[in-house]
């Protein structure tokens, strides 16, 4: 396992999200998305649900998973794109 090339591909963001930013439906085929609360509250969304978060709270993708993210107020959410390691 090349953890250095790991390492590499790993991509992280900082999103702040208001009631008036719609966030679509989309995925990520290769990476598993982790979602980190950092401050506010608000929803990790799943085709077959919501899933509520609050600060220090995370919601993590598969690879492949519609999602999206809402809030009634204000939410902000670090993000890290973690390649999906094939086993082999």
């Amino acid at each position: 396992m090349d953890i250095k090339a790991i390492k590499e591909k790993i991509i992280t963001n900082v999103y702040l999200i208001d009631s008036s930013k719609k966030v679509p439906l989309h995925k990520h085929d290769g990476f598993d998305e982790i979602f980190y609360c950092v401050a506010g509250e608000g929803f990790g969304v799943l085709q077959d649900g919501d899933v509520e978060l609050k600060v220090g709270e995370a919601f993590i993708v598969p690879s492949g998973t519609m999602h999206a993210l809402k809030t009634e107020g204000e939410l902000c959410v670090a993000s890290f794109l973690v390649p999906v390691v094939k086993k082999g």
